[in-house]
């Protein structure tokens, strides 16, 4: 196997373990892994197994008996099953695998997707026995989406479930790239390989049958070996290495494997997958980093070369009881050694690294340097943050990857400490957990005088809940939020304010005359959506009060004017005003600007908007109807049915948040527990009459005094 960029990595056991570890390796033989998949379909047993299989640990754990080393957090072992992501790692025939082991459940599929950037595979464990549901379809989809390799893992293949009915569901509804690279056999107690071998018999069929199959597949990416093929009916195994490779990277194929990893069946193979076919981080689809140079935004692929500038990226961060903030990261280029001083995102000085870490499950230890493609973590470092970005500073100015979209949290509850002189406790908690979880937001919402913790779902805020009471001692009150609505304007309208205060002395003086008009939702345009335009032309308002403008109206968009919730979707144009050349100050205009504001809203038609959320319903096809009625009475709309194996359907329809946000008890009464959903914000849209002027008439504004 090629090496790439060698060292000797010492590890000198860390904090809890006490051995020392001495291994030589490259990028060119790391291989980074996300284990994905739902909740149940074994993915931390096979994680033990692989560990078992490697050396590193003697005999496998169980989640039934909580020993198991990924899920290590005391609440895991109460829930059993993880509710974040575990970072594990070994070395296996001169290959070192970084395998990432990430929660199953759909409320935390923030914590696996935020994971991806660091990975050049992501393995997607299914449930034999419960074949494709909502998380499969999801992660697939972000993957491919993502530009990520995948392969398919088809879990407890010895529970006796129809796997040939399984593997025609997965091609159907992921395509015949999906091709199985070895076989179950003897009913589910072995495996065999078909990608190598073109002999033998398997529980599905013919072993030839496959083998030609992913043959077939793979060697179309390759003229030339395609030609050769077709000639002679045959090519060699070390002929298909490449192809194979390119074929996933390009989503050309997306090879299955089988396992039954409770008893180890298929894991051995498995293993081999990993370090024979899945690609190096030299192999793998990098992701482009961003950067200005004199002012001009550009973009760069990775090296993954030791002897070039440094880049490494954050992709999690955690409170490690020991160590404090563990911030662990992936080396995309360059080299970072322990006691170096790379800079972190935006700042001008260097950081000290003091140590450097190799991850294992709750433990760590220390290693001299992290190459090229590898993975660890650095400790008690303040200035970084989730999609930090460390760097030597020789690249250019606003290193960055571009931001992952992450589910946006919907479910919220509003929270208040128990205690009132636990305030200040509760801040610094709820400051760590946020910096842990990019998926978990704290709104303070002035109209609603509530502080809202919003997450993916019931659980995942429940769980935050409980991490502020075990984790760090604070007690909190719970209530439902109020609905957080927005403001926008419907129509283009003029405003005008002029601020005069004399009051002995030098005084206050400006005028601003302005119009406002709809804005069009964009990426291009970060939230909250709005632009702001100087138009101005002869002096008549000197451009130094343009800034103090902005702020004034800016502190409108954050209280609003008809309701007091947050406004968003407006373009201010400031076209002419007044100044005095003693008495004007930048007070003057901030007040001007946001009286000007407030009056040209009020004229624009204002409008309330609402969050409306598309919901994913996996039910029994029999009660379609009766999840349409239900959605149709929420005021929501289905937008269409997909059948699936088992006698599935998954509705796809959207409702206002306010109708839904306790759907997880409605569903469960409508479908005796059997169903299942997914939430995710779609857009904001105008509320009915009804509702909008209800919430105006209860509305109390206040938007200072001249």
């Amino acid at each position: 196997m090629s090496t790439g960029c060698v060292d000797s990595l010492c590890r000198d056991g860390g904090r809890r373990n006490g051995s020392v570890e001495m291994t030589t390796y490259g990028t060119a033989d790391i291989r980074n892994l996300a284990l994905t998949g739902p909740s149940g379909a074994g993915k931390t047993t096979l994680v033990e197994q692989l560990l078992v299989r490697s050396g590193v640990i003697p005999s496998a754990g169980t989640i039934e008996k909580g020993d198991t080393i990924c899920d290590h957090d005391p609440l895991e072992r109460e829930l059993g099953h993880s509710v974040d992501s575990s970072l594990v790692h070994f070395d296996f025939a001169g290959a070192h695998i970084n395998l990432i082991d990430t929660p199953g459940n759909a409320e935390f599929l923030g914590k696996s997707i935020s994971v991806l950037p660091a990975v050049e595979t992501v393995v997607v464990v299914i449930d034999a026995d419960n074949g494709i549901d909502t998380v499969v379809r999801r992660i697939m989809r972000i993957a491919a989406e993502r530009n990520l390799p995948r392969m398919i893992v088809i879990n407890k293949i010895d529970h006796g479930g129809d796997l040939e009915d399984l593997l025609a569901s997965i091609q159907e509804m992921f395509g015949n790239v999906c091709q199985p690279i070895n076989l179950p056999a003897n009913g589910g107690t072995e495996v065999i390989d078909c990608f190598g071998r073109n002999d033998g018999e398997s529980d599905l069929g013919p072993v030839s049958m496959f083998h030609d199959r992913i043959v077939d597949q793979v060697v179309e990416v390759d003229e030339g070996l395609m030609a050769g093929y077709l000639e002679t009916g045959e090519v060699s195994p070390e002929a298909l290495h490449a192809p194979f490779e390119k074929a996933l990277r390009e989503a050309h194929l997306i090879p299955i494997c089988f396992t039954a990893a409770a008893s180890g069946t298929g894991v051995p193979e498995f293993l081999d997958a990993i370090v024979r076919l899945c690609p190096s981080p030299m192999e793998g689809n990098p992701r482009a980093f961003r950067y200005e140079k004199e002012g001009v935004e550009e973009e760069m692929l990775p090296s993954m070369d030791c002897d070039d500038h440094l880049l490494a990226h954050v992709f999690k961060v955690s409170s490690d009881p020991y160590v404090g903030k563990l911030c662990v990261f992936k080396v995309h280029q360059g080299t970072l050694a322990a006691a170096s001083q790379p800079k972190a995102d935006d700042g001008r000085k260097p950081i000290r690294v003091a140590h450097v870490f190799k991850i294992q499950g709750d433990k760590h230890s220390g290693t001299d340097r992290m190459v090229a493609g590898d993975i660890g973590a650095v400790a008690k470092i303040e200035h970084l943050h989730y999609n930090s970005v460390l760097h030597d500073g020789s690249i250019g100015d606003h290193i960055h990857l571009r931001p992952l979209p992450l589910p946006r949290p919907m479910f919220g509850v509003a929270i208040e400490a128990a205690n009132r002189n636990a305030e200040a406790k509760l801040g610094e908690a709820m400051r760590k957990l946020l910096e842990e979880d990019p998926t978990l937001v704290l709104e303070q919402v002035a109209a609603t005088h509530q502080t809202v913790l919003r997450g993916l779902g019931d659980m995942h805020v429940k769980t935050k809940i409980r991490l502020l009471k075990d984790r760090y001692g604070v007690d909190v009150v719970m209530e439902p939020p109020k609905v957080s609505y927005k403001e926008t304007v419907t129509t283009r309208a003029e405003g005008h304010h002029r601020h005069k205060k004399q009051s002995g002395g030098s005084g206050q003086f400006g005028e601003v005359f302005l119009r406002v008009e709809p804005l069009a939702l964009s990426e291009e345009i970060p939230p909250p959506y709005f632009q702001f335009v100087d138009e101005t032309v002869g002096g008549s308002v000197p451009k130094q009060f343009m800034p103090a403008i902005e702020k004034g109206i800016r502190n409108v968009l954050d209280h609003g004017v008809i309701a007091g919730y947050p406004m968003q979707g407006i373009r201010v144009i400031v076209y002419d005003g007044k100044f005095h050349p003693v008495d004007s100050k930048e007070i003057a205009f901030m007040k001007a600007g946001s009286k000007a504001f407030v009056d040209a809203v009020a004229k624009a038609r204002p409008s309330l908007l609402e969050p409306v959320v598309s919901l994913e319903i996996s039910v029994g096809a029999e009660l379609i109807g009766d999840i349409a009625s239900d959605i149709s009475g929420k005021r929501g709309r289905i937008n269409g049915t997909d059948m699936v194996a088992g006698g599935l359907a998954v509705i796809h329809a959207e409702a206002p948040l306010s109708e839904v946000m306790n759907y997880a008890n409605q569903l469960k009464s409508i479908t005796g527990g059997a169903g299942s959903f997914h939430m995710e914000y779609s857009h904001d849209a105008p509320t009915p009459a009804t509702v909008q002027s209800a919430v105006v008439a209860s509305f109390k504004p206040s938007h200072g005094e001249d």
